[in-house]
């Protein structure tokens, strides 16, 4: 096979099964905008280095912009438009409404799932642990207080899950 032969995938995401023909180097941020619209999940530096394309798989935080959509079969894939559930926002997204925790909102999504991904790991107990584990995420608009604010409300309170 050569490498300009489109490969078969089958993802997950957000509880539903798609089969997609990529080429082996298109990334996963790139099949879920691109092939799939779910266009929540955004392209920012297309690095590595802001969050904007910060997802979750396996509930773990993952940025799409650095794994190879053909690498990502098997896993449970979850964009922001996977949080909510029954109608109902997430914690977060409701906590982000309520602390005023974004101006522009297109680093919301990423923030908001990179948010997730850290509560499920339970390392961060301090405010400052939360700065620092929240720091791969960008926010060029200066919500950081508000953001911070969110994440600690969520998870102080007993709701989360």
């Amino acid at each position: 096979m050569s490498n300009h032969e489109k490969q078969s995938v089958n993802l997950q995401i957000n509880g539903e099964h798609y089969h997609l023909e990529v080429l082996p180097w298109v990334s996963l941020l790139d099949a879920i905008r691109e092939n799939l619209h779910l266009t929540g999940t955004k392209k920012g530096c297309d690095h590595g280095q802001c969050g904007a394309c910060t997802i979750l798989i396996d509930g773990k935080r993952k940025l799409s912009c650095l794994t190879l959509a053909v690498m990502n079969e098997g896993v449970e894939i979850t964009t922001i438009e996977g949080v909510a559930s029954d109608s109902r926002l997430h914690p977060l997204q409701q906590a982000f409404i309520d602390y005023d925790a974004f101006q522009c909102g297109y680093c919301t999504p990423g923030q908001i799932c990179s948010a997730i991904g850290m509560l499920n790991e339970n390392k961060a107990t301090t405010r400052e642990e939360v700065q620092e584990l929240m720091s791969g995420n960008l926010c060029r608009c200066g919500a950081n207080q508000g953001i911070i604010n969110a994440v600690m409300a969520v998870k102080e309170s007993v709701s989360y899950e």
